[in-house]
């Protein structure tokens, strides 16, 4: 089964930046989609941004021009930089990816990583 492991959250300032990494492990398995979800306390989980595996992105509104997705195709690995950090920006981020996987046979899976969390405070 397809595992994800995320790094790089931790404590910046407002205006600081952060990088995310998240690294997809296992075995026969093809990625489609990856991308960065968060919650923010007492909030619903909430899409960050996604990209393909041709390259296509979509972000949320909130992030447009201060956070940048993207993807190492041969490392199964997916990057979130963070610029002009808020502290609305402040959550929990998950990884997510989406594809097929053999576990005895083909099959379609959706996997997401345990959580980093990031808090934007001076």
């Amino acid at each position: 089964q397809v595992q994800l492991v995320e790094s790089g959250g931790g404590l910046v300032q407002p205006g600081g930046s952060l990088r995310l990494s998240c690294a997809a492990s296992g075995s026969g398995f093809s990625i489609n989609a990856m991308g960065w979800y968060r919650q923010a306390p007492g909030s619903q989980r909430e899409l960050v941004a996604v990209i393909t595996n041709g390259g296509s992105t979509t972000y949320a509104d909130s992030v447009k021009g201060r956070f940048t997705i993207s993807r190492d195709n041969a490392k199964n690995t997916v990057y979130l930089q963070m610029n002009s950090l808020k502290p609305e920006d402040a959550a929990v981020y998950y990884c997510n990816a989406d594809g097929r996987e053999f576990f005895f046979r083909w099959r379609s899976f959706v996997s997401w990583g345990q959580g980093t969390q990031v808090t934007v405070s001076s």
